[in-house]
């Protein structure tokens, strides 16, 4: 049975909110029958129109859905709401949502500040409810292989990584005209105390986490700020050490000429090494010490199981960005759906990211920022 999902949030013109119906549509798990889409209530019901709700389900704020839905019938009343609003507009409807009973998704960052981060951890553990944090590229299929064939131990213990986010679109002073993206992305009041390193650097931050299965433990940050203007960091590159003693490289961009979004990661260990990039979705690499490079493909026979679980063509079909996305969806639905039915779902359903992810890309932002504005070579990840 479908999970019955409300979204806050993703009105008209707004990027995130589409890719996040077209996620939950994907695979049937989710019907989309309630929203607040807007704090303009106009908007909201403009929106609501268009995705053909029922009018009476279509709130003017987030308080209105939550207060609303809570007073249907158990059997009528959303089950999941996704938050796909700015930075700063995410931790109150989350913490309204989880404390009336509601499972929540969330775009990414978490929250605000790392403050708020461990407040929502903390409200998550005292309503029984579960949050999914949507770090997109951890739901690709060669992703998912290269963090099970790490986690093997096949290729030796991790020595070194680096991991990139290169785009391009900021290069120019964009927040001066007309860009909403860019307008409130720049600005502290309501992104954050970081721009690139919050906006794509938490996606780096976690994808190396997530395939190499460990975590960070000190940095040396250098930020900058290129553009002339701009309130927050625009550049940045981070030295890091890992809980195995290993090393790693993270670079965030977002003045990176002629880029989009070819997020990159490379992983190496005693034995050899996994490179996945975004530009080139289902090939993984897989290099080994005087052996020839193999490339392993989505959707084939060998790949293991949490790859084939979030695959849903044969190979050859290419599977990308919005799919990612969908398997953070799915995984999310069949994982509540075990847990209505009092089962445990299978591993390769829990693999999503979930608030103890939010809570480490929140200090990650304000541990990248300081440690930019230390004099210090090292400082201590703390989280």
């Amino acid at each position: 049975m479908k999970l019955r999902l409300a979204m806050i949030g993703g009105g008209v013109g707004a990027f995130i909110g589409a890719v996040h119906r077209l996620a939950a549509n994907l695979d049937g798990q989710y019907e989309l029958v309630a929203g607040a889409f807007s704090s303009d209530a106009e908007k909201s019901a403009a929106t609501g129109v268009l995705l053909g709700l029922d009018p009476a389900r279509v709130y003017g704020s987030y308080q209105q859905l939550i207060e609303g839905e809570k007073q249907l019938p158990e059997a009528e009343r959303v089950q999941v709401i996704s938050i796909v609003t700015p930075n700063y507009l995410h931790f109150a409807p989350a913490k309204m949502a989880l404390e009336n009973g509601f499972h929540v998704i969330l775009d990414k960052p978490l929250t605000f500040s790392l403050a708020e981060a461990k407040q929502l951890q903390e409200i998550v553990k005292a309503s029984g409810c579960l949050l999914c944090l949507t770090h997109t590229y951890t739901g690709y299929p060669m992703v998912k292989e290269a963090r099970q064939l790490l986690a093997t131990n096949e290729l030796g213990p991790i020595r070194k990584a680096y991991v990139e986010y290169p785009q391009g679109w900021l290069s120019k002073f964009e927040e001066g005209g007309n860009n909403k993206q860019a307008a409130w992305r720049t600005d502290p009041a309501r992104s954050g105390v970081a721009g690139a390193m919050g906006d794509i650097g938490t996606h780096a931050f976690n994808l190396l986490e997530y395939v190499t299965g460990l975590q960070v433990t000190k940095l040396c940050a250098d930020i900058n700020t290129v553009v002339a203007g701009r309130q927050l960091d625009d550049d940045g590159a981070v030295l890091l050490k890992l809980s195995n003693g290993a090393s790693a490289v993270l670079m965030a961009s977002q003045i990176a000429a002629g880029e989009e979004n070819n997020v990159k990661i490379r992983v190496y260990g005693e034995q050899g090494g996994v490179q996945w990039q975004q530009a080139d979705a289902n090939t993984l690499l897989v290099s080994r010490l005087d052996q020839p490079t193999e490339i392993r493909r989505t959707g084939t026979g060998y790949v293991g199981s949490f790859a084939r679980h979030n695959t849903r063509v044969p190979a050859g079909h290419p599977e990308g960005y919005l799919e990612a996305f969908a398997n953070l969806y799915r995984n999310f639905a069949l994982t509540l759906q075990a847990r209505a039915a009092g089962t445990l779902p299978p591993p390769e359903a829990l693999d999503y990211p979930g608030i103890e992810d939010g809570v480490r890309g929140m200090a990650f932002i304000e541990n990248v920022i300081a440690s930019g504005k230390s004099s210090e070579k090292w400082t201590e990840f703390r989280v």
